[in-house]
């Protein structure tokens, strides 16, 4: 990792220093491409600690976190996840998109989220007290809970926790035009438009316009694409399948560009 900027919303940065100062493990709550990851990433960088990523998924196994036993021309070995490899060396292991691994996966995490700060790997016969420099952080987007996808209270409360939302509109400028160069008027286009597109979220649209997704926009507009073909490509198509809501979007996009 080298140089990556971050600007903080509230104060994020403060108490994920004293968690981290504590040996406390953290959630951080927050819609899709607002920013959860890019922190996580730079406060890494900031307590120089390595990070292991982990992009959750339905077919998540405690094997992929943990390690499995593996055959080469040699026999049988052990080879360690990447969460036993923070726990052994120290580091951030950052569990993205937590809730949508399997249940019976993040029941592992528990040991290591309290005070034992312990990994049993059954298949070794080894109890592993986590490295000092251990830390776990969870990532998830509450907008995806249901009665199937949920964090289970038993897990939720083991964790320091964290909302983020979109940055203020004035932030988000900041943002897009340090990501990507573009001139401060087009970027606050772009954000007067994304926020007009939010307040349709609960009534039209699944998800909302991300800051990831401006800066791409941003992106192609720099690159020469035209502001209304970039903006269909990155703010109406990535957001919904239905025809209808699309050409509503684009006729939105039309008082802006």
């Amino acid at each position: 990792m080298e140089n990556i900027t971050y600007l903080p919303q509230h104060n994020e940065i403060t108490i994920f220093e004293h968690a981290a100062s504590n040996h406390l493990p953290v959630l951080i709550k927050g819609p899709t491409g607002c920013g959860k990851t890019r922190f996580v990433q730079y406060m890494a960088e900031k307590l120089n600690r390595p990070l292991h990523t982990i992009a959750c998924h339905d077919d998540l196994t405690a094997s992929d976190l943990v390690g499995r036993h593996l055959i080469d021309a040699n026999g049988t070995y052990w080879h360690d996840g990447p969460l036993t490899r923070a726990v052994r060396e120290g580091g951030i292991c950052y569990l993205d998109e937590v809730v949508e691994a399997r249940k019976d996966t993040t029941v592992v995490l528990h040991p290591l989220s309290d005070h034992r700060r312990q990994l049993s790997l059954e298949r070794t016969g080894e109890m592993l007290n986590a490295h000092p420099d251990f830390m776990l952080v969870l990532s998830y987007n509450p907008g995806y809970q249901n009665v199937i996808k949920g964090l289970k209270p038993s897990t939720r409360q083991r964790f320091v926790a964290m909302s983020f939302d979109y940055p203020t509109p004035e932030q988000e400028v900041v943002i897009v035009c340090q990501e990507s160069g573009i001139d401060k008027q087009t970027a606050t286009q772009l954000v007067s438009l994304a926020n007009d597109l939010r307040r349709l979220n609960t009534h039209d649209l699944e998800e909302a316009t991300s800051t990831r997704l401006l800066v791409y926009c941003a992106f192609l507009i720099k690159s020469g694409l035209e502001p209304r073909q970039a903006c269909t490509a990155c703010m109406a198509e990535p957001l919904t399948d239905d025809t209808d809501t699309i050409r509503a979007i684009e006729h939105i996009i039309d008082n802006y560009f």
